[in-house]
């Protein structure tokens, strides 16, 4: 491969209420599903020879618009899920700083956590570098879109560009249906040529509940059009 469209799915109910999916396995709401399906020609004018996808039904059902366009078959990989958030899923922000007030502030202040149950950043990116180095590493020339989730989206960005977690870490997590355009120089080097690209306009970037709750003073949606 020497291109990588590094996808996020569309939205869910949990995404609008503010709710940890982790592994959990959500639908896409309507709103999600008319996601997909407007992006989807954008996503295939990228002309992928392969389409991998999480085995989450989310992910899934994000890249099938894409592959019915295209032609091209789902493969599923579950190294590509969402990270593990065992008992903080399904809990809003609110909840989980009630219930888990000590690693909420390390959450915050972007400290590791401390619950054995909860996968670290460090183990989401040997994960789903596994995935993609074995799609790298294929005879295989052209570009090959990932469909996955937010946070598996920015560890698979920052392992193909080889940047350490604190780097990492700086990239905002990809809206709905949004993706990164990644390159292979000549150099053998990749570049991000784009981050957060989608068919939406640029003001509703960074526009979700869980997006608004991690940025200061940020505006709404409706506020920040012009």
């Amino acid at each position: 491969m020497n291109r990588l469209i590094v996808l996020r799915h569309g939205q869910t109910v949990w995404n609008i209420t503010g709710k940890i999916q982790g592994s959990t396995d959500i639908d896409l709401d309507e709103t999600g599903r008319a996601q997909t399906a407007a992006a989807a020609a954008a996503l295939a004018a990228y002309e992928p020879v392969r389409i991998i996808s999480s085995d989450l039904r989310r992910a899934v059902d994000t890249a099938k618009p894409i592959s019915e366009i295209t032609g091209v078959e789902i493969e599923l990989d579950k190294r590509l899920r969402e990270r593990a958030y065992g008992p903080w899923e399904g809990l809003d922000m609110k909840e989980i700083a009630e219930q888990f007030p000590d690693d909420h502030h390390r959450w915050r202040t972007q400290q590791p956590l401390l619950n054995p149950e909860i996968e670290n950043w460090n183990d989401l990116k040997r994960r789903t570098g596994e995935a993609v180095r074995d799609l790298l590493e294929a005879e295989t020339d052209g570009t090959a879109i990932i469909a996955c989730h937010g946070g598996s989206a920015r560890q698979i960005v920052g392992g193909v560009l080889g940047w350490d977690q604190d780097a990492t870490s700086s990239l905002t997590g990809l809206d709905n249906v949004h993706w990164a355009d990644l390159r292979r120089m000549k150099s053998g080097r990749w570049r991000m040529f784009g981050y957060n690209l989608g068919v939406e306009p640029p003001y509703t970037i960074g526009s979700s509940p869980l997006g608004r709750v991690q940025q200061s003073g940020a505006p709404s949606a409706a506020a920040a059009k012009p």
